[in-house]
């Protein structure tokens, strides 16, 4: 109202009135960027061409293909039938004929979104050929045979398993559209104990049980075992789709690199490798065991033009950024994309991906500064978003493409250098164009952020939780802390099982970003759907109210060592983050991990505490969280 004021004390009041009709008429609610374009100097016409060029209608053409499963159904068995490709592939006819004709599908679902995809389930008739057409606007664009077969047989070669087709533009669609399906109906609070949990799951599998061994079965006499830390996480994914399809499948022995130096790259072990067991299932189990040994944090911070390397990058587009890209972080961490949750009217867009954690869960984690960390400075190696290096046969062996063979004309995400040596606020930016092409109304991406904080919180929970069940069914043990800052970020045994240093490090990054929201608003205006008539330092005061109120409405509750439940709000945990800072060690009881005051009631619960030494170690490292920086690693 002052606003309004003030303007018609200093403007011919009738010509000020009909220029705001006109403008609320052609310019909607908003001012200052109604299309979302950036004003110069704030956005390069670089990053609108991104987001204007990988628009719906662009990105929605698919590569068109199929998959069966199982590989050869048994007669009278159920299956299912995986199509992909463009949006025309979701009401796409997928038609079956075999030795009596033709089948009638009895059921479907499908993925509305990149990659677009169907699975549509059948029941197999006699033993013979069949043949899958798929049609999209009367035009079959696909089809493939299989057999149905009494006795599926087992393979007879001394490989890990044997290679039957190559990385390419199909498989890659289908890799996309599986990773993608396995984690459709997933948000944000889903987690589970195991990645083979997922995978023992008929319902998200499509590749339950394709080989016909049994092999999903949780009850089954001998199944696979996937326990993967973070860095484990992409390869055990990646090796389940290869060993399912008979496609290559390698990972190279690497270094940790150093500042100064990116990890390298040494010999490259592939599923060509010669395996003693008599079991295809138990001999995936045993290569994997040894996947899972061979690759750790700096094998995804390869330097981005390393052609011997397991992943390459990728351009930062919609289209390029599709479910099973990887996402390296400076300091280790690895999450894989899943899913792409459009923007809508009033709601913002979200990007989810799948990590998995030292103790073996594995869980669902939305796109924002306080999960994806990014930055190119200070730092070992090349972190950023990247894709699997495809792996083709030729002349009987297995070969990565290089960087020039991957392009887009090949069907293939394309090789981009675009992350190298790009800061972070530039990155931050591009993905937010990418997950809101549209620019979001402050209070609506404040919301946003403030969600994003108390999913984080409540994750926290149940790590915290796993280091104090440990502590409490082995009293009097102390696990041991690594007396380097390095060490205390980057270790192994209990301490990495038990401590919470690196998520604690980004949640106390997600709270700066909340806190500093309303601020954000003054910085760059033109970056949001400001409200008519309102300057960016009143929307400011707005925000600073509405956050005030929902950091008081929303909490967690975490149960203190004497077992009473202690409730905690939003706006009490960030009185608390300092306390954060030295939140992590296992070694604490409970109360001082959740940032309890010294002498309140609510720390008089609290009788374990870490000894002197280690607390000593702590105040040292401790400049590494106030200042937000993670130490080389």
């Amino acid at each position: 109202m002052n606003m309004i004021k003030k303007i018609n004390r200093t403007s011919p009041g009738p010509m000020l009135l009909f220029s705001i009709i006109l403008l609320l008429f052609f310019g909607g609610s908003s001012c200052g960027n109604q299309s979302g374009e950036k004003t110069e100097g704030k956005s390069s016409g670089f990053l609108n061409k991104l987001t204007e060029d990988d628009s719906d209608d662009v990105a929605g053409e698919g590569v068109n293909a199929l998959l069966i499963s199982p590989k050869n159904p048994r007669p009278g068995e159920v299956f299912h039938i995986l199509a992909t490709g463009g949006k025309g592939v979701l009401k796409a006819p997928i038609s079956v004929r075999g030795v009596s004709g033709s089948i009638e599908s009895r059921k479907s679902r499908n993925g509305n979104g990149l990659p677009y995809w169907k699975i549509d389930e059948f029941v197999a008739g006699s033993e013979g050929k069949y043949e899958v057409t798929l049609q999209i606007d009367n035009k079959k664009v696909k089809n493939l045979t299989f057999g149905v077969i009494s006795r599926p047989s087992l393979p007879g070669s001394k490989a890990i398993w044997q290679n039957e087709l190559s990385w390419g533009a199909e498989t890659e669609a289908l890799y996309s559209a599986w990773i993608n399906a396995l984690f459709y109906d997933a948000d944000e609070s889903a987690s589970w104990t195991s990645l083979h949990s997922v995978m023992q799951n008929s319902e998200r599998n499509f590749l339950y049980n394709h080989l016909s061994l049994d092999e999903d079965n949780p009850a089954g006499k001998s199944r696979i075992i996937m326990q993967p830390d973070c860095a484990d996480n992409p390869f055990c994914l990646r090796a389940y789709f290869a060993w399912k399809m008979g496609l290559p499948f390698g990972y190279h022995e690497c270094d940790r690199g150093a500042l100064g130096r990116n990890p390298k790259t040494g010999r490259w072990i592939t599923n060509d490798s010669p395996s003693s067991k008599t079991s295809p299932v138990l001999a995936f189990n045993s290569f994997l065991r040894r996947v899972m040994d061979g690759v750790h944090s700096g094998t995804a911070r390869t330097a981005l033009r390393d052609e011997n390397s397991d992943y390459y990058p990728v351009p930062l587009t919609r289209s390029a950024l599709l479910p099973g890209v990887v996402f390296a972080d400076p300091y280790g961490h690895t999450l894989t994309l899943v899913k792409w949750i459009p923007q809508s009217e009033g709601k913002p867009g979200t990007l989810l991906s799948v990590d998995a954690q030292p103790d073996g869960t594995v869980a669902i984690k939305r796109f924002w500064k306080g999960n994806f960390l990014f930055t190119t400075t200070g730092v070992i190696g090349e972190p950023g978003f990247k894709a699997f290096r495809p792996i083709i046969r030729k002349g009987g062996q297995s070969i990565l493409l290089t960087n020039s063979e991957i392009s887009a004309d090949s069907g293939l995400t394309g090789f981009s250098l675009q992350q190298k040596g790009l800061n972070g606020d530039s990155f931050y930016h591009i993905m937010d164009r990418n997950i809101n092409p549209k620019p979001l109304d402050p209070e609506t991406a404040l919301l946003d952020l403030v969600q994003a904080l108390y999913e984080q919180l409540l994750v926290r929970i149940t790590s915290v939780n796993v280091g104090e069940n440990y502590m409490k069914s082995h009293p009097g043990a102390i696990v041991p802390m690594p007396s380097s800052a390095a060490g205390v970020f980057q270790t192994g045994g209990q301490w990495e099982d038990f401590s919470t240093p690196n998520r604690d490090l980004r949640l106390l990054i997600a709270m700066d970003a909340v806190l500093d929201f309303p601020d954000k608003i003054v910085r760059s205006p033109e970056d949001f759907k400001m409200p008519i008539l309102q300057s960016p330092e009143k929307v400011k005061k707005n925000l600073e109210a509405l956050l005030s109120r929902k950091l008081s409405e929303l909490s967690i509750t975490y149960t203190r060592t004497n077992g009473s439940e202690q409730k905690l709000t939003i706006a009490d945990i960030l009185l608390r983050r300092e306390a954060f800072e030295i939140g992590y060690n296992p070694n604490d009881g409970i109360e001082i991990r959740w940032g309890a005051p010294e002498n309140s009631e609510e720390r008089s619960t609290c009788h374990r505490h870490v000894p002197p030494g280690q607390m000593q170690t702590m105040r040292s490292v401790r400049t590494w969280f106030s200042k937000r920086l993670h130490p080389p690693t």
